[in-house]
């Protein structure tokens, strides 16, 4: 069965119930807009469920209740748009394990693109309120999401602590700010390597004439990142001790990535989100190798590599302005999920999140998973699904799961590290012999 809950049909029902006024507060630019005709969609094949959509608070938004429903709710959060103006709606990587198990889920487009958490955070949480008068009143609800809708789902579990029974944050910006410090690494430790000195922020003719000279520099030719200079190992060697450290499949994950990188981080302030610089490198301490002792050539990196202050008005400690911070301070249990070799939101993310809940004492309500892949939430289907499965088992019955350590150096360095969660090979991100059957 069909239902599409139109812009007019949810003015007349919620008017009754909580208000047109906020109902429709907070509706975005005019320029951002949602094509409604892409909204529908159907049922899985052999299911059986009713549908709903439409447009709320401004963002599209599409709900899912099965048939035999069980009384639970799931949100799902979806990653990074880009900054173009239609805002669309994307359906749950394990949707169909969550209709056959009989959850009902819920999905917004946010009411903006661009790096906008504040928008996914709100209007998720306004989707969860919209969903209980639709409805009726989850016994439980969990959220999800992917990359920035990791950092989203983070985010709101602490500023709606009672909203939500677990969390399952995949691929996740976990480090909020410290993403675009990573990016701002790359670059700067590039330039000293390769004597292009540009100071921040970067010139407009950084990307068409200064980056190419950079890669034939480090490539040794135009092979870069497949072949490598002494620079170019050396910028390698780096990138792995900022990203997360010493860990397999990091020399494959470096060719799929060194390009890439090299278009990020060129904006200081993230368009239109925040009002000056996120980006700041003041604190960090380069390494070449795994020894915390600085050798001489590390000594001169950090004294010569060009240092870079964030504007206090870039970044904001509390709430939901500008990119929003996450404490750890979680209440509910968490899982989450990373790949290994994911350089678009490294490792590193995971780390963060794992010293930051543990510094408000909460470690034992998270539980990290790493996956043996270097693309970005380059997770199988099965891997979602076992790790949703598992945070059910904990919020529902106690049952804590097992994870993998995230922080400790001889642990994330051995051959084998990410085997315990990834079932099968990966085989396009994993192309030699597969360690984890490899005696």
């Amino acid at each position: 069965m069909k239902k599409i809950i139109t812009f007019m049909a949810i003015l007349l029902v919620l008017s009754f119930v909580c208000g047109s006024n906020v109902l429709f507060a907070g509706n975005p630019p005019s320029d951002y807009y949602v094509d409604e005709t892409k909204l529908p969609f159907d049922a899985l094949l052999g299911t059986t469920t009713d549908r709903y959509w439409g447009i709320h608070t401004g963002a599209g938004y599409r709900i899912e209740v099965p048939e035999n429903w069980n009384g639970e709710l799931v949100l799902y959060c979806h990653g990074y748009r880009g900054m173009g103006l239609e805002l669309t709606v994307s359906n749950p990587s394990i949707r169909k394990y969550l209709v056959d198990h009989g959850y009902a889920w819920a999905a917004s487009s946010y009411r903006t693109n661009a790096y906008d958490v504040k928008a996914g955070v709100m209007d998720t949480h306004a989707l969860a309120k919209f969903f209980n008068d639709l409805v009726g009143k989850p016994k439980r609800t969990y959220i999800m999401g992917h990359s920035m809708g990791g950092h989203i789902t983070g985010v709101a579990i602490e500023q709606y602590p009672k909203s939500f029974d677990g969390a399952l944050p995949m691929c996740g910006v976990m480090g909020d700010c410290e993403l675009f410090d990573f990016f701002l690494d790359y670059q700067i430790v590039a330039q000293w390597l390769t004597d292009i000195h540009v100071g921040f922020p970067f010139p407009p003719e950084y990307s068409t004439v200064m980056v190419p000279q950079m890669k034939l520099e480090l490539g040794g030719g135009p092979g870069f990142p497949v072949t490598l200079s002494a620079d170019g190992i050396t910028l390698r060697t780096a990138t792995k001790y900022f990203s997360g450290g010493d860990r397999p499949l990091f020399n494959q994950a470096f060719i799929s990535w060194g390009n890439f990188l090299f278009g990020q981080g060129l904006s200081p302030t993230l368009g239109p989100i925040t009002p000056g610089n996120v980006m700041g490198n003041m604190d960090s301490v380069y390494q070449l190798d795994n020894d915390p002792a600085l050798s001489t050539e590390e000594l001169l990196l950090n004294a010569q590599v060009l240092r870079v202050t964030p504007d206090p008005q870039g970044r904001h400690p509390n709430g939901l302005a500008n990119v929003p911070s996450i404490s750890g301070d979680i209440k509910i249990p968490v899982l989450s999920l990373h790949t290994i070799g994911d350089l678009f939101v490294p490792f590193l993310m995971e780390q963060i999140y794992a010293q930051r809940v543990a510094s408000q004492g909460k470690s034992e309500l998270l539980v990290q998973r790493a996956i043996r892949d270097v693309g970005h939430c380059g997770f199988t289907t099965l891997e979602q699904e076992i790790a949703f499965a598992d945070l059910v088992k904990w919020v529902e019955n106690g049952e804590k799961p097992y994870g993998d350590d995230v922080l400790t150096p001889s642990v994330v360095a051995d051959p084998k590290y990410g085997c315990q969660f990834t079932p099968v090979r990966h085989p396009a991100s994993d192309p030699l012999p597969w360690a984890c059957t490899t005696p």
